[in-house]
């Protein structure tokens, strides 16, 4: 099981305790959310990787919830359309320790489809760090 954090948590320690951030947005009314949550994010290995290796945070797509966002202090909501561009869910963001969005993903995936793609950020981890 992933121990979800929220996302100002994650940045905090992320001040001290250096990983990057896996932000996972979803909507109540979002089914393949529902399925990620049900068949990928319940998988060992997956839950195991993001516990370990990452901040992990799950977000509400809808939330009017206000976080800092590319340094930018917004609604969830507008950090999703606006700041990280995104227009369909599930979706992805990983963020820097820093706070600023690396990169974005939207698509459904199987739990060996996630764990390849959080392997191929791992390998770009010390890269990305300094953002």
């Amino acid at each position: 099981m992933v121990h979800w954090m929220g996302y100002n948590e994650a940045l905090e320690k992320a001040k001290t305790g250096p990983k990057l951030i896996f932000v996972d947005l979803y909507a109540d009314w979002c089914i393949p959310c529902r399925v990620m949550d049900a068949n990928v994010y319940s998988d060992p290995t997956v839950a195991s990787l993001l516990n370990t290796r990452f901040y992990a945070v799950k977000l509400n797509a809808d939330s009017q919830d206000t976080i800092m966002c590319d340094g930018q202090k917004k609604t969830v909501q507008r950090c999703y359309f606006d700041v990280w561009e995104l227009n369909a869910l599930p979706a992805f963001v990983l963020v820097a320790p820093k706070g600023m969005s690396i990169l974005t993903v939207t698509d459904s995936m199987s739990p060996q489809e996630l764990q390849y793609m959080l392997y191929q950020f791992l390998e770009k981890e010390k890269e990305w760090m300094a953002r």
